[in-house]
C-alpha cells in the first residue's frame, strides 16, 4: 500500500500579504516605527526577505499595505454601526462610539496609528499614504456637521471644516493620552457634541 499525503495548502497573494502586514503592526506596537525591520517581518511570516520584497518591494508599499489593512479595520468597524438614515447626531456619536472602541478593545491600533503619524511629520513618503486616511476622516466629519447645520440640529453658524478639524485634533490627542483617555472621553466628547448643537436643543439636554 503506497501512503499520499494530502498537498500543502499555498497561501494565496491576499493571505500573505495580510500576513505581512500584520506582522508589521505588531513590530511596530512593540518597537516603533523606528524599530520596523523587514527581516523581522519576513521570519515572523516565515518567508524569505526575497518573497518579501515581491509583495512589498520598497518601505513605502509596506507602509501603504499596513494603511490598507487599517482602513479595512475601520470600515469593518462601521458597518458595526450603519449611518445610513440616521440623524447626523447620531452619526457624530457613531463617530464617538467607534473612537471609544477602538482605545478599549484594540489599543495596538492605537499605537500604530499614532507612531504613523509621528513619522509622517518628518517622512514625506510616509505622510502622502497616511493623509488620505486623514482626509478621508475629515471629509466625514464635514459632511456630519453641514448635515446638522442644515437639518436644524447644529447650530447655524457652525463651520463644518473648522468643527471637524477641532473634533479630529481633540480625539487625536485623547489617543495620545492612551492611559487617561478611557477616563474622560465621555467628557471630551460631550463637550464636542454640545459644542456643535443648536442653543435651544443644548438647554433642552442639560434641563433638570
Amino acid at each position: 500500500m503506497t501512503l499520499t499525503t494530502a498537498p500543502t495548502r499555498r497561501e494565496s497573494t491576499d493571505e500573505r500579504r495580510l500576513a505581512i502586514a500584520q506582522a508589521a503592526r505588531a513590530l511596530i506596537v512593540e518597537k516603533g516605527f523606528e524599530g520596523l525591520r523587514t527581516r523581522d517581518i519576513a521570519e515572523r511570516v516565515g518567508i524569505n526577505i526575497a518573497t518579501l520584497h515581491y509583495h512589498v518591494p520598497t518601505k513605502k508599499a509596506l507602509v501603504q499595505l499596513v494603511a490598507h489593512t487599517i482602513e479595512q479595520d475601520f470600515r469593518a468597524q462601521e458597518k458595526r454601526r450603519p449611518r445610513a438614515r440616521r440623524s447626523p447626531r447620531d452619526r457624530l456619536r457613531f463617530e464617538f462610539e467607534d473612537q471609544r472602541d477602538t482605545m478599549t478593545n484594540n489599543p495596538d491600533l492605537v499605537i500604530v496609528m499614532s507612531e504613523l503619524a509621528q513619522r509622517a511629520r518628518r517622512d514625506p513618503a510616509v505622510a502622502q499614504v497616511m493623509q488620505p486616511l486623514y482626509n478621508f476622516w475629515i471629509r466625514q466629519l464635514v459632511e456630519i456637521v453641514t448635515a446638522g447645520r442644515d437639518d436644524g440640529s447644529f447650530r447655524p453658524d457652525v463651520d463644518p471644516m473648522a468643527a471637524a478639524q477641532i473634533i479630529a485634533g481633540a480625539l487625536g490627542n485623547l489617543w495620545r493620552q492612551l492611559d487617561d483617555s478611557p477616563r474622560i472621553f465621555d467628557s471630551i466628547t460631550r463637550e464636542l457634541e454640545r459644542s456643535l448643537l443648536r442653543p435651544a436643543i443644548a438647554n433642552k439636554d442639560t434641563a433638570p
